[in-house]
């Protein structure tokens, strides 16, 4: 099944109250696979670190309602790494974290970065799998036992976008 024809992306701020399901349900996933700990991830990084011009945070809204988001912050110059990507759990299995991974993509190029770059736990295979299908290159031994490797390494060589006017 594919997004409404009523989903459209917004930028926002991290304290925006539309963010809170994604805030809330990523700190749920990650406490509940990684142990009380896994907390401190999502407070990590300032919100100022997830706002334009060197970073972003997109929702996407069916309806006027979050049912997916991602962010990317600056890694270095050309580099632009992406963090909090999430589906709600009421609309998994929808093809969502693909296209918000698409939209990051783009926003990035847009914004000059060249390269995308994540880590995604070793409990995760599902987001393993998305950025490999996404056709990410994994930097890690794929074969071996994530369990064995910690936070799995991905990148993704952008093509820079021509400026519009």
């Amino acid at each position: 099944m594919s997004p409404s024809p009523a989903a459209v992306f917004r930028s926002v701020a991290i304290d925006d109250p539309l963010v809170e399901p994604l805030l809330r349900e990523l700190t749920h996933e990650y406490v509940t696979r990684y142990g009380p700990e896994a907390h401190q991830e999502m407070t990590r990084y300032p919100a100022e670190d997830f706002a334009e011009p060197h970073g972003v945070l997109l929702l996407l809204l069916e309806d006027g309602e979050p049912v997916a988001g991602g962010a990317y912050k600056r890694y270095d110059e050309r580099t632009a790494e992406v963090k909090r990507m999430w589906t709600h759990s009421a609309h998994r299995r929808r093809g969502l974290a693909r296209r918000v991974l698409a939209e990051l993509e783009r926003t990035a190029a847009a914004a000059g970065y060249t390269r995308l770059y994540l880590t995604t736990g070793p409990l995760q295979p599902e987001a393993r799998n998305l950025y490999l299908a996404a056709g990410y290159t994994a930097l890690f031994d794929v074969s071996a036992d994530p369990l064995t490797i910690g936070p799995l390494p991905f990148e993704k060589h952008l093509a820079v976008l021509a400026p519009t006017s």
